[in-house]
């Protein structure tokens, strides 16, 4: 007579299948050495033995429940009589020996008692995470020729799944078709799960169709396995599918959902997901409160992640790193450094996230005693031979400027990965250090690890500091090899190195092979064609940049307000004034400097100094903007009046401060103001003169005619005189025709600056003047055949 089957729980059961395909349930395995020892059961009376109740249950099994697909536990019985709810269990220690062929005898192959014992040797490995081992005993089990049941082949495959062991899959995979397992739906889940996990979503996509039911732990495998494999918005379309199927989610599945949300930076599917998970009641679920924590962090909505956050009935250290990474990616480091400093109150202890957070944090603020203070938790927690931490910590000094400190911790490193000699590239070009950044790439490679998409942003960067366009080209072929020139910050970055190194044409060629420009890599065009000179096709790119509906930064400003300076479009710039109003960056320091400048070189003082007075705070960027202004145009009082306010503000005065006082004193003539403010700069202010400084007062003394006490100022110079500080005497001796030293001065601009046609020019003027036309025509000569032309 058939066993009553009831509907299997919701809930999923573990379960072994016999010879026949019946099922049985497997969670039997670990009853029996949990039975009372007395041959009789004491929940059921003293008077029925064990041997009793099973002589009853073959004589009439009808009056028996069969549990055995809806066990959630081992001590839950596999029968139970209907009347006295008397209870047996397949594999109790106290059944007679004859239980198990009788039931072979009315069920052939129920129950596979063989596989029992290597089970639960394989779920206590699994209890320790001890995979390898199960792997050893999966194979010594089959060397023994006991064959797997479904339980067997789902520790198994869980096994290689956290071994990420996809040949071992494969190969049991292999033996589950064998042994006709693969339509079993929980041997089905685990093979998809394993796939998955092994990034082989093409072989779960198999298992998957050929699956005749689906419940909802297979949807959940393929979910959470597009989410780990970077495929989260097909994460969400399968969710959607799941419901279309009427199967309903559970916590796993919101879990699944919200990380995929979370992958793609889909704020409002998230929000959907949100409302589903108050309706089914799962809100309070710690494991889906921290995922919508974190969800609503990562799609950048920190205020709905802290009203979640502060709804949770317990936050433990997962919970609190969600919120941290979360500040630390809207750039609220402050807000990161007063939560740790909450979290620490709570008695929460850290883990490795939670430091790699509040390094990030730390950088991003430049807090360098902040940093180190947290550098000592982290040496007393024992993290910091964790190598994320330790690649954090790196950056973390490096990014504070503190490189002394960075390389104690990265010669302490066990073990370097491609983040901490990144962070060690990045480090070296943020304090101008180019080269070296250049040869800590080549021992990076040596060291036989790869690059990645941080590590060529570094390299370009470092390019672009030192100007080396040759190797910035071998860098780029690098890129290509490894797959990298798609990346859009890869993509920016080459930009932005060929334009700084003045090579536009290859620079468009990188822009227009971009898939995807951002803001950034359109900033790195347009900055590209003012340093080039090429306002106006800047301004060009900008409008561009707005038809293809790129919305503009501060970064844009700055560049194209530049742009409208260099070509004198003052109209065009007013318009670009009026857009960083709409845009709300008009309030931003460099927008507003770049507006100063552009007024003042556009000629309109007066829209310079509105600007200047409505900003709340002034640097001193933007008051060497309104003074050099002054002085371009000749307002010699004005700018030194500004230059007396700057002072009794306390202002920190620069070289740039001065390079614009001298323009001034150059422009009205003002000899002894010049050499007074050139002398101040290192017995008063304690700055170094620059060669800029020099040229500067060289220009005044050179128009003022003193030409011999110009050249004794450039022969005592601080620093190596240039081409350009030579230039300025030369066009003094053309200006006053002193014949004599204008020819061997200019002898020596010609011969510092071969290639360029105004030392040329100016000599050849020097021998017309003075009727030296063989001379002259010698000159014409030298510029016809270096291929100079006017």
């Amino acid at each position: 007579m058939a066993l009553r089957r009831l509907t299997p729980a919701l809930t999923r059961p573990l379960v072994v299948l016999s010879g026949s395909g019946r099922r049985c349930h497997s969670s039997v395995a670990s009853l029996g050495a949990d039975l009372p020892v007395t041959a009789t059961d004491p929940s059921m009376g003293p008077k029925r033995t064990i041997e009793k109740r099973w002589q009853e249950f073959f004589s009439d099994p009808s009056q028996w429940f069969d549990h055995r697909l809806e066990k959630v536990n081992a001590r839950y019985p596999d029968f139970k009589h209907k009347k006295t709810q008397e209870a047996l269990w397949l594999n109790g220690r106290l059944n007679p020996p004859w239980v198990e062929s009788e039931l072979a005898a009315i069920v052939p192959g129920t129950v596979q008692s063989n596989a029992f014992h290597w089970n639960r040797k394989l779920e206590r490995y699994a209890k320790a995470r001890q995979y390898e081992k199960m792997m050893e005993l999966f194979q010594q089990m089959k060397q023994e020729g006991t064959t797997p049941d479904s339980l067997t082949f789902v520790r198994v495959l869980n096994a290689c799944a956290s071994l990420r062991a996809l040949k071992d899959g494969r190969s049991i995979h292999k033996q589950i078709m064998q042994s006709g397992l693969e339509s079993d739906i929980y041997v089905g889940s685990s093979l998809i799960d394993m796939y998955t996990k092994c990034g082989s979503l093409e072989e779960a996509w198999g298992v998957f169709n050929r699956m005749p039911t689906r419940n909802v732990v297979t949807w959940n495998s393929m979910i959470l396995g597009h989410v780990k494999c970077g495929q989260g918005q097909k994460a969400l379309e399968l969710s959607r599918q799941m419901q279309s199927a009427n199967v309903q989610p559970t916590p796993v599945t919101f879990v699944g959902m919200l990380n995929a949300c979370a992958s793609v930076g889909a704020l409002k599917e998230g929000r959907v997901v949100h409302e589903q998970i108050v309706q089914s009641r799962c809100e309070s679920n710690p494991f889906v409160g921290t995922s919508l924590v974190d969800m609503y962090a990562k799609c950048g909505s920190i205020d709905d992640a802290w009203r979640v956050f502060q709804q949770l009935s317990t936050h433990d250290v997962v919970t609190w790193n969600s919120m941290i990474m979360g500040y630390v990616k809207c750039g609220q480091g402050q807000k990161t450094l007063e939560l740790y400093r909450q979290m620490e109150l709570e008695g929460v202890q850290p883990d490795a996230v939670t430091f790699m957070g509040l390094l990030n944090a730390c950088a991003s603020l430049q807090a360098l005693e902040e940093g180190r203070r947290i550098h000592v938790q982290i040496v007393q927690t024992g993290f910091e031979s964790h190598v994320y931490v330790a690649s954090s910590l790196v950056n973390m000094y490096a990014k504070c400027g503190s490189l002394e400190n960075a390389w104690t911790v990265f010669n302490r490193m066990p073990e370097r990965d491609v983040v901490a000699w990144s962070a060690m590239i990045l480090g070296h070009v943020k304090c101008g250090q180019g080269q070296k950044a250049l040869e800590l790439f080549q021992q990076m490679q040596r060291a036989g690890l790869q690059p990645d998409s941080v590590t060529f942003v570094g390299m370009l960067n470092a390019c672009a500091s030192e100007m080396a366009l040759e190797v910035g080209r071998n860098i780029h072929e690098q890129i290509v090899q490894s797959g990298y020139e798609s990346d859009v910050f890869v993509g920016s970055s080459l930009v932005d190195m060929y334009t700084k190194c003045g090579n536009i044409e290859d620079a468009w060629k990188v822009f227009n092979r971009m898939p995807k420009r951002t803001v950034v890599s359109w900033n790195a065009m347009i900055l590209g064609h003012v340093k080039c000179g090429q306002g106006q096709k800047a301004f060009d790119l900008f409008q561009r940049m707005k038809q293809e509906e790129v919305q503009p930064d501060p970064v844009t400003f700055v560049g194209v307000l530049n742009a409208c300076a260099i070509i004198g479009a003052i109209e065009e710039g007013r318009c670009i004034h009026a857009h960083t109003i709409q845009s709300g960056c008009d309030s931003d320091g460099y927008v507003a400097t770049s507006l100063i400048d552009m007024y003042a070189k556009c000629g309109s003082l007066e829209d310079a100094q509105k600007v200047f007075n409505k900003m709340p705070a002034h640097s001193i960027a933007s008051w060497n903007a309104m003074l050099g202004g002054y002085a371009m145009h000749g307002h010699a009082e004005k700018a030194l009046g500004q230059f007396e306010q700057m002072c009794e503000a306390g202002v920190e005065i620069n070289s740039v401060t001065f390079l614009c006082l001298l323009a001034a004193c150059s422009h009205a003539g003002t000899v002894d103001e010049g050499i007074h403010y050139l002398e101040s700069m290192g017995s008063v202010y304690d700055i170094s003169v620059a060669v800029e400084n020099y040229a500067r007062v060289v220009d005044l003394l050179g128009h003022a005619g003193c030409l011999h006490d110009t050249e004794d100022l450039i022969n005592t110079m601080s620093c190596e005189p240039n081409v350009v500080v030579w230039k300025a005497l030369f066009a003094a001796c053309r200006l006053h025709g002193n014949v004599e030293m204008g020819e061997r001065i200019g002898k020596l601009v010609i011969a510092l600056d071969p290639g360029n046609v105004i030392g040329y020019v100016l000599l050849s003027k020097i021998y017309a003047v003075a009727g030296k036309w063989d001379l002259r025509e010698n000159i014409q000569r030298q510029m016809s055949e270096r291929g100079v032309r006017k």
